[in-house]
């Protein structure tokens, strides 16, 4: 069987994770959730890989969990793992030391919006919709929730939450789920272009700075500025650091290594 996922080098310094059930809408199936996570996890620890785009095949970017193989296994124990599951990948995503950019085409839909808002950066196509459209079928999208409300206001999570309704790529981008809109035919070179900019930078710094992004926001004020502080001494023990800042005081262009 062909696997749901596919990994590719576009160029240097970049990997795409491609979701590959376009028949399905690339829904989250067991499989996929698998896969995606040990395609993740082989990433995470290759040092030639500084930005990975998360993309997909077909008209939907991802229509969220396998319904029919979740109405397959009503069970408690069943759903628990399965959530569980999910819960595990999007915390990869999070987890990574390179960041990631969600390249979304098509519908983005329940899992599918929260694996958007996983994303540490997401570039879409005008046509592009989103929504956590669970409520409509009587399940109010929790896990989607998380990811949802840390994205977005309070009031337009819960607008999403509530309604179930579709928003533009442009609300989005508005609301803050996405960072750039771009015609279709654009969508993989701007995708490029934006993961250019972060290969650009000393991947050190980027993967300090994604990973403390994440633990200040979780805590209060007092530890956010200690962990800062932290991470900003060890920073600058860098040689990149080092080398950056020489090169600003010599006015020249830095020489990274």
């Amino acid at each position: 069987m062909d696997s749901p996922v596919s990994v590719t080098q576009p160029r240097a310094g970049v990997a795409t994770i491609t979701l590959s059930r376009p028949a399905a809408f690339n829904a989250l199936s067991e499989d996929m959730l698998a896969t995606l996570k040990q395609s993740l996890q082989k990433l995470s620890t290759d040092k030639s890989i500084n930005v990975v785009i998360l993309a997909a095949e077909g008209r939907a970017y991802c229509g969220g969990h396998d319904l029919k193989e979740m109405r397959a296994q009503p069970s408690l124990d069943y759903y628990q793992w399965l959530f569980s599951q999910c819960s595990e990948l999007m915390l990869a995503i999070q987890n990574l030391p390179q960041p990631v950019i969600a390249q979304v085409q098509g519908v983005a839909t329940a899992a599918g919006c929260q694996l958007v808002a996983m994303c540490d950066l997401a570039v879409a196509a005008e046509e592009s919709k989103f929504a956590v459209s669970g409520i409509n079928l009587g399940l109010f999208c929790a896990t989607p929730s998380v990811a949802l409300s840390r994205n977005l206001p309070r009031k337009q999570a819960m607008y999403m939450l509530l309604t179930g309704e579709f928003i533009s790529a442009h609300k989005a981008m508005e609301w803050g789920l996405i960072n750039e809109v771009v015609p279709a035919d654009l969508l993989e070179q701007a995708t490029l272009a934006l993961a250019d900019k972060i290969v650009a930078k000393p991947a050190p710094a980027v993967q300090l700075g994604k990973r403390l992004f994440y633990e200040q926001i979780e805590t209060n004020m007092a530890r956010a500025y200690e962990l800062a502080g932290q991470t900003m001494a060890c920073n600058m023990m860098d040689e990149s650091a080092l080398e950056g800042v020489q090169a600003f005081i010599e006015k020249r262009e830095p020489n990274w290594r």
